[in-house]
């Protein structure tokens, strides 16, 4: 019965649209005056917030007035709309980049964003399962209890159960308005490519990414099934969460799922007067993302902090299934590969392992990169790996690709953005926390016991060096 109603529900989102640059191309294209308006609005809006940065700056009041900088930026990133308010949820998890004052500002766009009315939300519903309102829920509440990007959500109880549901309804518009915005970001990343020498990585190939990742988003169903096959894979550890699909109503346009009651990972005082630990739930966090990007290769890309919930019973929730991705296989035994070869400080194998990582092409000699790996990581691991935090990796390895032929390829740029997030989440606990420490685990179990070849080989590699094991470590 549920997948003949998971098949109604696809056969109800058979016109869902899917990104595709050539037909934004064609359709933007045609339209000059719209697209000119839209970047002037564009420019304008942040032209004059750097305008006031620069100000600030000069008068020495960038400190005192950062609070109101910050509700300026908001406000900014929520008049131009869903892309850019996506912009600004991914700045609001990175403490290493945004002061406390935006965090805090940038933080309420995840659910505190303008609604659209309540009437055009119903109808949709209606629309879209083809059923009167009354006949689905035996009550809805009157007004959305949470506004994301694309869409609104209201509380509901099923007619036909008594289940409570969460029942996620698209914006109208939205389509229209994403599709003129990657149409011109993706303008901006051709412009990158040919003049810009110092952003080695393909940019194009970055933003077809991820528009088509905010693209699968517009189709709910597909949401829907990310969500199953998640809950598939990593519901069976007792500590993650994942609500259940009601698939009679769902379309593309309209979610129904499993309310969840919890607490979102940001807000550490709520989660502390539960007698729970912000802490705990993070490293179980980081343990199901290792998971997620080496395990099984399908990962949830978009792990903001209204995205994770801590529920009464200590569990941690994922919720929002729109933006997934995957890690090829053989990246996932390169990555670990690569892990062992930074412990042991093998840069030769380190730079080697680009081409598994489909960071170099195989014509590139990599011989020139190792003494770039070599200055970084001799002074890196001064301190013990586990005292690194991912940050630092991040940004040290990043100045070793900008120098060479790198592409970094773009299921690589999701992975650093969900790690990077879930460390930010870490440091509003504690500054000093580790990422790398917490996933120590995951690496020793993982190399323990996985019979695969390539993992054997880099077990023994990290033990032993000239046959003789490296009991220092």
């Amino acid at each position: 019965e549920e997948l003949k109603a998971e098949a109604r529900a696809l056969a109800r989102a058979a016109d869902a649209s899917v990104y595709s640059p050539q037909l934004l191309a064609k359709k933007y294209g045609s339209r000059p005056i719209k697209a000119v308006k839209r970047t002037l609005e564009i420019l304008v809006a942040l032209g004059t917030f750097a305008l006031k940065l620069f100000l600030d700056q000069k008068n020495g009041t960038l400190d005192q007035n950062k609070r109101k900088r910050a509700a300026e930026l908001r406000t900014i990133f929520t008049r131009l709309g869903p892309t850019f308010i996506k912009l600004g949820q991914g700045l609001s998890t990175r403490p290493d980049l945004c002061p406390p004052e935006y965090l805090e500002e940038l933080a309420e766009l995840q659910d505190a964003l303008p609604t659209f009315p309540d009437a055009d939300a119903f109808s949709c519903i209606e629309t879209e399962l083809g059923m009167p309102l009354e006949s689905i829920f035996s009550s809805i509440s009157p007004t959305p209890i949470a506004a994301a990007s694309l869409g609104q959500v209201y509380k509901a109880r099923l007619k036909y159960s008594g289940q409570t549901v969460a029942v996620k309804v698209q914006r109208p518009g939205i389509e229209e308005a994403i599709g003129l915005d990657f149409y011109l970001i993706r303008g901006l990343g051709f412009f990158i490519n040919k003049y810009v020498d110092i952003i080695t990585t393909d940019a194009v190939a970055l933003i077809d990414e991820f528009a088509s990742r905010v693209y699968q988003e517009l189709n709910y169903v597909q949401e829907g099934q990310n969500a199953k096959k998640f809950k598939m894979l990593y519901a069976d550890k007792e500590d993650i969460l994942v609500p259940d699909i009601f698939w009679n109503y769902t379309s593309g346009k309209v979610l129904t799922m499993e309310w969840v009651d919890g607490v979102k990972l940001n807000e550490q005082a709520a989660i502390e007067r539960q007698g729970l630990k912000l802490l705990d739930l993070v490293t179980t966090g980081i343990q199901c993302s290792l998971r997620q990007l080496l395990e099984y290769g399908y990962f949830h890309a978009d792990p903001h902090p209204g995205n994770l919930l801590a529920t009464p019973e200590g569990k941690l929730a994922f919720l929002d299934f729109g933006m997934m991705s995957e890690t090829p296989e053989e990246a996932r035994f390169a990555i670990i590969g690569h892990v062992v070869h930074m412990v042991n400080r093998d840069y030769e194998a380190m730079a080697r392992d680009y081409y598994a990582l489909d960071f170099l092409s195989t014509d590139v000699d990599v011989s020139p990169i190792v003494p770039a790996l070599r200055d970084f990581f001799d002074d890196a691991l001064s301190y013990t790996v586990s005292e690194l935090n991912f940050k630092t990796l991040v940004d040290g390895l990043g100045s070793v690709l900008y120098q060479y032929p790198f592409n970094v390829p773009p299921y690589y740029a999701l992975i650093l953005r969900s790690l990077t997030v879930l460390e930010g989440l870490a440091l509003y606990a504690d500054p000093n926390f580790k990422v790398l420490a917490a996933s120590y685990p995951y690496f020793a179990k993982r190399l323990l016991t996985d019979p695969n070849p390539y993992l054997r080989d880099a077990l023994i590699e990290l033990l032993f060096k000239d046959e003789r094991f490296r009991y220092e470590q």
